[in-house]
């Protein structure tokens, strides 16, 4: 009996060709929903997030806490349009191509990533994907987020602490498994699949890849 294989992708910068974070912020910026000084906090904070330099469950719970009392559909809806209009459009080429090819193979296709379980669902929709593993926040009786996230948050060791759960769920061995990334951050979820694969990567794990051998994709 042939095993399940499944091919795990990050999204911003490895999938995508941009931040989708960096988009979202700005697109809360112009309808008015953060202000200029909140919009440059998140700006520095992809730019740190990208580097490791991030204390990111802090940041995170700023960002979050700033959603209290917002209908959890009405936001999926919101992130929906935005994602078809302003984000869709930045797939890699690369990354096309290797979903195609996974897909060929019968790999499950899972996006694994620390963007919002409203982006990833609607980019698991508009690609085809199998299924996603992101940040996801609780609510209220009445539907309305109350301010929080699902722990453990979608990152560094707790993306390998998701996929593993997925995983064993379904009898998939990591050791068999594939995933794309293009940061440092992802290094525990890139050593612990058999096949990992680092996408333009930021200068750290460019060399962290180069000295354990792993392939380096140019999209």
């Amino acid at each position: 009996m042939d095993r399940t294989i499944a091919a795990f992708f990050d999204l911003d910068r490895t999938l995508l060709a941009v931040s989708s974070g960096t988009l979202w912020a700005k697109h809360e910026l112009l309808n008015g929903n953060i202000s200029p000084k909140q919009f440059g906090r998140v700006a520095i904070w992809n730019v740190l997030y990208h580097l490791s330099l991030i204390d990111i469950e802090t940041a995170f719970k700023e960002a979050v806490a700033h959603y209290r009392g917002r209908r959890y559909d009405d936001l999926q809806l919101e992130t929906k349009r935005w994602f078809l209009r302003e984000v869709a459009h930045h797939l890699r080429p690369g990354a096309s191509r290797a979903i195609d090819e996974h897909r060929g193979q019968k790999h499950r296709l899972v996006l694994l990533t620390s963007a919002s379980t409203f982006a990833a669902r609607v980019a698991r929709d508009t690609w085809g994907l199998d299924d996603f593993l992101a940040n996801d926040f609780p609510t209220d009786a009445e539907g309305k987020l109350d301010g929080t996230f699902v722990s453990p948050l979608c990152y560094g060791p707790g993306k390998v602490e998701r996929a593993r759960a997925w995983a064993a769920e379904r009898e998939i061995d990591l050791a068999d498994c594939y995933f794309y990334s293009d940061s440092l951050t992802d290094f525990p979820m890139l050593d612990a699949v058999g096949n990992p694969r680092v996408v333009a990567p930021d200068p750290r794990l460019r060399r962290a890849a180069k000295k354990r051998h792993w392939p380096i994709l140019e999209w």
